[in-house]
């Protein structure tokens, strides 16, 4: 049985489409299919396997533009920033075509034989990506699964599922099998859930909150199912007084408005050297204030709106009553806007500074010195990204080793490369998306002995 959701723009508040949402049931013929499909895509040949992969990067590639302007049109990113994202998807099918080639075990020096170990597919994988990033989340776990050989069932979160379902109608055109890559549109507390008590599925992989991790890592736990789970944040930029203080300002609005702050790796919480505070400050209402909050359309936006009705009312209540130094600019009228926020925090018990708000909101907050940004960076519950701000290599690397976080940048505020590891510690997550290791996660590794005896 469907039932058709409205989808809605953002920006407009207007609905621009209709998509089916699917039951449990439909999910379960879903699933089953893909269960049918696995053994037969299993055996496709590696660079078989490669080839699909890399006609798929190019049916993406060739749909960029269309993809981008559903994106803007379905979640308020901004259009540099969707071209971005679907250019994203294609570069992580193109890294991992490669894979299947390279996905190779060991020989293991025995006595009486030869020992080898295999990577064998785990079966259906089952994807939930969430509204934030809708394309680039999806690619990060169905490119590496489809290439170490599993079949892949996606769902979309509900608000934002218009590129995932076209990604599915590319996957086709590009020649993967049937059933091999299948979006399913449904609530995330009964198809997704049935991704978690399905024994078809041998693993999940999970983007959201850490609430909702919690409880498919919980579900997973009953059937010893695989998981990955990337989960909630509340990443620091901590600008040292030796920094590159013009730098620093002028790039931190985007380590943290970006998406409109809807990221779990937004560097909501800038920690700044005492001595240094005062000059930081300056510098970085110049850039807050030149921020372009704009229709997302438009060329020069650099930051759209939020998701949803509900999300600004969520964000609003963290800013209510709260200490704000300056804010930004946003657009007046329909859509769901609001403008990017800094608020001057001395309490850090405080509840802007403790959770994460996923809205353009940041708290900037002085230390005293290295060892209490490092122990004010490691705050909390979470540790997924970060930054750090010296010119001093050897700080740099102190406080990049002692910060409790599983990706973290030193000048610069960048998260994520497909080619490098991503994942959090503490709270933030489990396990490790993207990289070269990243088939393992998707691959149970099979030990092997022949006796050579007589």
């Amino acid at each position: 049985m469907t039932t058709p959701l409205d989808i809605i723009n953002p920006s407009t508040e207007e609905v621009i489409t209709q998509v089916a949402m699917l039951d449990v049931g439909e999910a379960d013929r879903v699933i089953e299919r893909a269960a049918v499909a696995a053994p037969a895509w299993r055996r496709v040949t590696p660079a078989d396997r490669g080839r699909l992969l890399r006609r798929f990067a190019e049916a993406v590639d060739a749909h960029i533009e269309e993809l981008a302007q559903l994106e803007v049109a379905n979640s308020g990113h901004t259009i540099g920033n969707a071209r971005w994202e679907a250019g994203n998807v294609r570069d992580v099918l193109t890294y991992y075509s490669a894979a299947p080639e390279r996905h190779i075990g060991k020989q293991i020096p025995v006595a009486g034989g030869v020992d080898v170990t295999f990577y064998e597919p785990l079966g259906v994988v089952g994807v939930i990506v969430p509204w934030n990033f809708p394309m680039p989340i999806a690619g990060w776990g169905f490119a590496p699964a489809l290439a170490a050989g599993n079949t892949v069932v996606l769902k979309p979160a509900s608000l934002t599922p218009l590129t995932a379902l076209r990604i599915g109608e590319l996957a086709l055109e590009a020649g993967l099998p049937e059933n091999v890559f299948q979006v399913v549109v449904g609530e995330g507390s009964s198809v997704g859930q049935r991704f978690v008590t399905h024994p078809s599925v041998r693993k999940v992989c999970f983007t959201g909150s850490t609430s909702a991790g919690q409880r498919i890592m919980e579900g997973c736990a009953a059937q010893m199912k695989r998981v990955t789970l990337e989960l909630g944040g509340k990443s620091a930029n901590v600008i040292f007084a030796d920094a590159d203080l013009e730098r620093a300002a002028a790039a931190a609005p985007y380590a943290v408005f970006d998406n409109a702050g809807q990221d779990c790796c937004a560097r909501s919480r800038i920690l700044v050297e005492a001595s240094a505070y005062d000059r930081f400050m300056e510098l970085f209402e110049v850039a807050v204030r030149n921020v372009k909050v704009l229709d997302p359309r438009d060329e020069a936006s650099e930051m759209g709106p939020l998701i949803s009705a509900g999300q600004r009312e969520s964000v609003s209540s963290y800013v209510e009553g709260a200490p704000v130094a300056f804010r930004g600019h946003a657009p007046e009228g329909p859509g769901y806007w609001f403008p990017p926020t800094v608020l001057e925090t001395t309490d850090r018990s405080e509840r802007t500074y403790c959770e994460e708000i996923f809205g353009p909101v940041v708290s900037v907050v002085p230390f005293a010195d290295e060892a209490e940004g490092v122990a004010m960076a490691n705050d909390g519950p979470y540790g997924l990204s970060g930054s750090i701000w010296t010119r001093d290599v050897g700080r740099a690397l102190r406080a990049a080793r002692g910060i409790e976080t599983g990706t973290i940048s030193i000048n610069s505020n960048s998260s994520v490369r497909y080619a490098t590891p991503f994942g959090g510690f503490k709270q933030s997550g489990l396990g490790r998306e993207l990289g070269p290791d990243a088939l393992r996660s998707f691959s149970e590794e099979k030990n092997v002995f022949i006796s050579t005896e007589e």
